[in-house]
């Protein structure tokens, strides 16, 4: 014969795990009416490309290439890029409408575009929202020198911020 206090644990723990499996399955089932929680919400959709104010022609050609860390050594960075000319970095006009330029860490070149942001500064990178991680932002530009610096942490450390000299036409 049972006891009544083993049947009373037996009939206590029937009821615990009967209730534990009912909590469960409610956590799982989403009732709109029952849940304080919306659902996700809608995904944002993706800003159209803005014109950046610095056009693809005014980058396409020939250039001195340095890099620097410390702003105190940008002047002596752009006479370092100048004579780099004897080596230009090329920069090429894309087939639609961009520029011909490497990313970070990639060994081929690739079509890149200029993009503008809300901020009113400019971008360079693949197709897509301006200021991505691929970007570089144009820091400076007047038509002689440019500085870039990558969006990315970890690629602006390594790169520098990336002077641009425009080499002379050859003669």
């Amino acid at each position: 014969m049972i006891g009544s206090g083993v049947a009373r644990a037996v009939a206590q723990f029937a009821t615990v795990s009967a209730l534990t499996l009912l909590l469960g399955a409610c956590s799982s089932v989403n009732l709109p009416s029952l849940s304080s929680n919306p659902g996700p919400a809608p995904e944002p959709e993706a800003a159209p490309e803005m014109r950046a104010t610095i056009r693809s022609d005014e980058i396409v050609g020939r250039w001195g290439l340095a890099s620097y860390q410390n702003p105190a050594d940008r002047a002596r960075t752009e006479k370092m890029a100048r004579d780099q000319c004897r080596q230009p970095y090329v920069i090429g006009a894309g087939q639609t409408g961009g520029v011909v330029m490497h990313l970070a860490d990639q060994a081929t070149p690739q079509e890149l575009r200029l993009k503008g942001s809300p901020s009113g500064k400019n971008y360079i990178g693949p197709p897509g929202p301006a200021g991505t991680e691929q970007d570089r932002e144009i820091v400076s530009f007047d038509g002689r020198v440019m500085i870039t610096r990558f969006v990315d942490k970890d690629a602006a450390v390594r790169y520098g911020n990336m002077v641009y000299v425009r080499c002379a036409p050859r003669a």
